[in-house]
This record gives C-alpha cells, sequence and structure tokens, in this order.
C-alpha cells in the first residue's frame, strides 16, 4: 500500500472544473509534456495482483476486474467531464485496442475520478465524441466505492470547490495512471501520463509472448 501511494507523490494530474478539465502531469526536473519511454515501472508474472473491484459501466451493467479473467486488461482513471488530457489518453489507448488483432485486444476499464461526472449521459456522450470502442467500459458507482478504488490502485484524487465569475466549479486533481493487467489478474506495468500508444502496444505483446 504505501508503495502504491508513491504514485501520488511522484506524478499529480490536475482537471480543473465540473466540465471544464485541464490536466497536466508534474514531475520534478521534467516539463509537463514530456514523454518518458516505456512504463513507469512493472512487475513479473504472478506477483502483483490487481486489488479486485465491482463497479456499474455505462449501461449500467456490473462491471469487474475479475470478469476480464483470461484476458489482459488495461485499468485506467478518467475523469468524465474532462475536455483536455483525459480525453486524449482515451483516445491513445483506443488506438491500441484497434492495432490489435481482434483475439488479443484487451479489455479497457476506466474508473472514474470525478463523481459529478457519473450520469450516463456524460459516459455516454465521452463515448461518441473520443470515439471508443466495445472494449471501453466505463467504471462509476458510490463515492465510497470509487474512492476505494482509487485507494488501493494508489490513485490520489483531491476536490476543491471554487467560485469563479458567480459560478461554483469543482477543481478535481488526480493521478492519471494505467495499469496493464495480464489475463491470469497480475499487474504488469504502471504508465504514467503522458505515454505513447507503442509503448502500451510492447508491454501487451509481451504479456502474449
Amino acid at each position: 500500500m504505501r508503495m502504491r501511494w508513491l504514485i501520488w507523490g511522484v506524478a499529480a494530474l490536475v482537471g480543473i472544473g465540473a466540465g471544464a478539465g485541464l490536466v497536466a502531469l508534474r514531475s520534478p526536473g521534467k516539463s509537463a509534456t514530456s514523454i518518458t519511454s516505456g512504463p513507469a515501472t512493472s512487475w513479473p508474472a504472478d506477483v502483483r495482483r490487481a486489488p479486485a473491484f465491482r463497479l456499474t459501466d455505462q449501461n449500467g451493467a456490473p462491471v469487474s476486474l475479475a470478469a476480464f479473467r483470461g484476458r489482459p486488461a488495461i485499468v485506467t482513471f478518467i475523469d468524465p467531464l474532462c475536455r483536455n488530457y483525459c480525453p486524449i489518453e482515451a483516445s491513445r489507448l483506443e488506438s491500441v485496442v484497434r492495432s490489435l488483432p481482434a483475439a488479443s485486444r484487451p479489455a479497457i476499464i476506466a474508473v472514474s475520478v470525478n463523481v459529478n461526472g457519473n450520469a450516463r449521459g456524460f459516459l455516454l456522450q465521452d463515448i461518441h465524441k473520443w470515439r471508443l470502442g466495445p472494449s471501453w467500459r466505463w467504471g462509476v458507482g458510490t463515492p465510497s466505492a470509487l474512492a476505494s478504488v482509487w485507494r488501493t490502485y494508489g490513485i490520489g484524487v483531491d476536490v476543491t470547490r471554487k467560485t469563479i465569475a458567480g459560478v461554483t466549479v469543482d477543481e478535481v486533481t488526480h493521478t492519471e495512471a494505467a495499469y496493464i493487467v495480464d489475463a491470469s489478474g497480475f499487474e504488469r506495468a504502471l504508465y504514467l501520463w503522458p505515454f505513447t500508444a507503442a509503448d502500451v502496444k510492447s508491454t501487451l505483446a509481451q504479456l502474449q509472448g
């Protein structure tokens, strides 16, 4: 658990506004837009089991990591109301999935980090505007259920309410991360934004080898 929470200290991503959304990677000595090659960290097989969770997807159906056992999965953390970097990350992960043969495509479970953005209309709008395919499953739930997933995956989420020009908005600060989970349910790599589609695809290809 201590290792997981180090993620929050190393890379914090900021999303501003209940509907706006400005995200920036901050890490010592690097530009907010710099891309580091490869994952932030990785683990060998059968060492680090991905924490289980059970949430609800964009269609109101249950979604859990266990349901995808037998195929790789990407567990990422996205603000449904973000209109800056979150859509770019989502599209990049989608491009990875589309580039793979249908039989080896991973599931993508996007756990929401904004409890104000979990209405079905927002989720479906994102899928349409971000051009996401059937591999994409949102994971939403009660604030306590989501907070439990954030905690077990080491995702820091902080909300500050502000009034700007008479309009009250929530400033959401969160770690933007994507875990690669193998078919047996073990974490194999952690990517922090920004990352390349080629690197994520390379990690997934290694799991198939």
